[in-house]
């Protein structure tokens, strides 16, 4: 007899009865047809459970247990219905109180458990229903299958009941990692340094709550700084506990760094919340490096020599394609000095400012007259300092000024095949050379403790040679920057060594030139040059590459006497990655094609790999039980049934109890 089949219909009407309560509770307004949803759906879910009941009690014993589990499930979503409403306002209007009133723990527990139990009534029976239907037909159905889906069905329950919970506790204790990297930046080198030279006292006060995590990263940052001196002394102060010195130093309110030395000072601003301090506690070392000098050393004056087509704060015009001096303008303004400019209408031609304290001259394209550069050379005898930087391709050799300095400069432009920067892929990015080698002179102090870790560049660099014979006075020159020993003179500008005409030496890149008269008699009685084969090493887009940094910021600091503070600014800050378009190209394609096409033609390597190997067919050893190779195959495998005596058929194997005739 054929089991009556399974119905889905109570199924259908429980879920249907889910629905409407949620269209009454959480979709339709308050009101009348609020009520009507909600009690339909409830009436609906009891008639749902009714007939899963009757459904039970009309199966057979063998499909019962598929028929308990529905009945088990649906049970469970009730459940959840009825812990949904102890916190709804149907407990209020029954009661007249609320039961998070009554229960306020229980409230909670009940508010966890009903969404969760109401997963896991509903969810399976979905899952269960589609496995009963794909056994429709089948005389006996298959019990693990059933369970499998239930529990299908309830790990995907379980799996949405945690990621809800995940989200909730994160609402609720709502912490921030912030796994970003981050470090207040310590004391350098250079900022002790400039402590311990101080020859009067510089006070820090510092103006923070109490209690305040900024204050505790700035109070760690001068622990260091008031280890090297006792000139440098740091005092904390609340704006709110002392207004009165909050007046005196203009302060306006926390988060204030007050630098001061007699009645000279600097200010420094630190949001209060870490978070927002962040990226000025990176870099603070520097601040504070710059905002020290500011206060102890006195306003000077930088003047940069124009009329001859040099290198200028600004382009000279639409074919000026040379890099600015900006960056140059900006440094000599971090070491407290006043950049200026002195040309013919400053009295360039007469004499050079007595308050000049250093002059620069980058990248000249015309000669200079003879009364610039006897200027000049009165400026020097009077211990100027003198900064000189020259390009090869601009024809000038600037011999007045340098020979008396027992110096040379070359027009022709160096080029390397091994140590060079690849910019345009070209042969001419030879010209582009790289070096680390220095000396230990102090106007390369810093750069030189790194070597060929801190290489410079030098965009078209001539070289420098040593011309005894025109040194007037006691001249002292100490060649800083040398090339690397592979590097040529390119004379013919072809970017490939003839071995003819061009060497392969260590050229000479840059000078440091002292210079006494006879009758000096003190060793600071001296003028100071500093010369660079290449005035690109300090345009602004080689300012980019922090060794040149260095290197001009030392021969300043040496030029201006400031030797004893060079070192190195740390600094904690993110350095930005750039690419060019043509780098932007690449890995836009790289990662769009390139490498989705590397990992399916791995994935199809390794899957060809692993295929499994056909076996090879094995010899058969004749037995008893095994047909002798002569024999069919078809006679040693089936046997003709055993012939009755009588000569009738035999008759058929009797048939399995319960089997369908």
């Amino acid at each position: 007899m054929t089991p009556p089949p399974h119905r889905v219909y109570p199924s259908a009407v429980y879920g249907l009865g889910l629905f409407g309560v949620y269209l009454g509770e959480r979709i339709i307004d308050a009101g009348k047809a609020t009520t009507i949803a909600t009690v339909a759906g409830l009436a609906l879910v009891v008639i749902g459970l009714v007939a899963r009941g009757l459904e039970l009690g009309r199966q057979p014993a063998a499909r019962r247990p598929s028929e308990r589990l529905l009945m088990g499930l649906a049970a469970a979503g009730a459940v959840a219905l009825g812990l949904y409403f102890l916190n709804s306002n149907l407990f209020f209007k029954l009661t007249g109180r609320t039961f998070e009133q009554d229960f306020p723990r229980g409230s909670g527990v009940v508010g966890t458990l009903w969404p969760a139990l109401l997963l896991c009534g509903t969810l399976p029976v979905i899952l269960v229903e589609m496995s009963l239907a794909t056994m429709k037909r089948a005389p006996v159905l298959d019990q693990r299958r059933v369970r499998a889906a239930m529990m299908s069905g309830l790990g995907l329950a379980f799996a949405l009941v945690f990621s809800f919970a995940v989200a909730y506790v994160a609402v609720e204790r709502d912490v921030k990692f912030d796994l970003s990297y981050f470090r207040t930046a310590r004391a350098g080198d250079a900022s002790k340094n400039l402590v311990r030279a101080l020859d009067k006292p510089v006070r820090v006060y510092l103006f923070f709550p109490p209690a305040n995590e900024v204050c505790e990263e700035v109070e760690s940052y001068f622990a260091d700084l008031t280890r090297e001196s006792k000139q440098l002394v740091v005092e904390h102060y609340d704006h709110a506990l002392h207004p009165a010195k909050a007046r005196e130093l203009n302060v306006t309110g926390n988060g204030i760094i007050v630098i001061g030395r007699e009645a000279v000072r600097e200010q420094i601003a630190l949001p209060l919340q870490l978070e927002r301090a962040r990226t000025p506690l990176r870099v603070l070392d520097q601040d504070m490096h710059k905002k020290i000098i500011a206060v102890s050393r006195p306003d000077r004056n930088a003047y940069f020599v124009q009329g001859h087509e040099e290198r200028t704060f600004e382009p000279l015009g639409d074919t000026d394609k040379r890099a600015t001096v900006r960056s140059l303008k900006e440094l000599l303004a971090e070491q407290s000095f006043e950049p200026k400019e002195l040309g013919m209408a400053q009295g360039l031609a007469t004499e050079v400012p007595a308050d000049a304290a250093m002059v620069l001259i980058v990248g000249p394209r015309r000669p200079f007259m003879k009364e610039e550069t006897g200027a000049l050379q009165r400026y020097l005898d009077r211990k100027g300092r003198l900064l000189i930087a020259l390009d090869p391709d601009a024809g000038q050799t600037m011999a007045d000024v340098l020979a008396p300095l027992a110096l040379k400069y070359r027009l022709e432009t160096l080029a390397n095949d091994e140590f060079y920067i690849r910019r345009n892929h070209q042969d001419s990015d030879r010209t582009i050379i790289a070096t680390g080698s220095y000396s230990s002179h102090a106007s390369v102090s810093t750069i030189g403790r790194f070597g060929l870790r801190a290489p410079v560049v030098m965009l078209g660099a001539g070289y420098l040679e040593k011309d005894e014979k025109a040194a007037i006075g006691i001249v002292n020159v100490d060649f800083t920057v040398h090339a690397a020993a592979s590097t040529w003179n390119d004379k013919n500008g072809n970017f490939q060594h003839d071995s003819d005409s061009e060497v392969r030496t260590a050229y000479e890149l840059a000078a440091a030139v002292s210079k006494r008269n006879a009758s000096a008699i003190a060793v600071d009685d001296e003028a100071r040059v500093v010369v660079l084969a290449d005035s690109d090493l300090v345009g602004d887009e080689a300012f980019r590459h922090p060794p040149n940094t260095y290197l001009i910021r030392d021969a300043i600091r040496w030029l201006s006497g400031d030797e004893a503070v060079s070192g190195v600014i740390n600094t904690e800050e993110d350095v930005p990655v750039t690419h060019t378009r043509k780098q932007d190209t690449i890995l836009f394609y790289g990662s769009v094609f390139a490498v989705p096409l590397l990992l399916l033609a791995l994935g199809f390597l390794m899957t060809r790999r692993r295929r499994p190997r056909k076996m090879k067919p094995q010899p058969v050893v004749p037995s008893a039980a095994t047909p002798s190779p002569s024999e069919p195959v078809w006679q040693a495998q089936v046997e003709a049934p055993p012939s009755d005596p009588s000569g009738s058929p035999p008759s058929p194997p009797p048939a399995a109890p319960g089997a369908a005739s």
